[in-house]
């Protein structure tokens, strides 16, 4: 009879304890933790000015890599989203906005500095250093965050460890995952165990056609 048990969890972290399931599932549920759980991330940058140093390109990839949190019960993935939009609405889609200047002296932009039209949509935390501006030097912009996965790029992947390691029997293995602040780490794996199950049953559905 497969078991689940609660080993720890602490923050950011759980780690369980799987008695009675196959290694495969097992780590197909670690596999989905990293790649299938959606988490919201920046996509699109719209650059309005920038006289800093950096290309607007750097500026992006920066940007697109800092972690948004997440509410999996608002918005949807843009592929599953009926407005057809490429820009896409307010179901699967958030603006931040960052607009910036140094006056007298030098100035360090943080992540604390995107204004989101949605308060529970917004970086993990403020203090990720963005951009740093020479007096007289700004940058104005309009990010656009959506949901996606990690199998589609790193900056989605919700969680920075998600590790399967063997237990006392041969049967038996512990999970650990430690999410990257988007969503909690429990949500994480079930989620993942929820994808794993839909899959399947798609599978299910497909053989049973043919």
């Amino acid at each position: 009879m497969p078991k689940v048990k609660l080993i720890e969890e602490s923050g950011n972290e759980v780690t369980l304890q799987l008695d009675g399931i196959d290694r495969s599932y097992a780590n197909a549920v670690r596999r989905f933790c990293i790649s299938e759980v959606p988490s919201m991330a920046i996509d699109d940058v719209v650059i309005l000015e920038n006289s800093s140093v950096l290309y607007d390109e750097i500026l992006a990839h920066r940007l697109g890599m800092v972690p948004i949190k997440t509410d999996l019960e608002r918005y949807i993935l843009p592929e599953k989203c009926d407005c057809g939009s490429p820009l896409g609405c307010h179901k699967c889609r958030v603006l931040l906005v960052l607009d910036a200047s140094a006056q007298d002296k030098i100035k360090t932009v943080y992540s604390g500095d995107l204004v989101s039209e949605d308060r529970d949509i917004r970086p993990i935390s403020e203090t990720i250093p963005l951009i740093k501006l020479a007096p007289g030097q700004a940058v104005k912009l309009e990010a656009y965050a959506r949901l996606g996965r990690g199998k589609e790029h790193a900056k989605w992947q919700p969680c920075s460890v998600a590790s399967l390691t063997d237990g006392k029997t041969g049967d038996s293995f512990v999970l650990k995952v430690e999410s990257a602040g988007s969503l909690p780490a429990r949500e994480i794996v079930v989620k993942a165990v929820q994808i794993l199950e839909e899959k399947l049953k798609e599978i299910q559905v497909s053989v049973g056609e043919k």
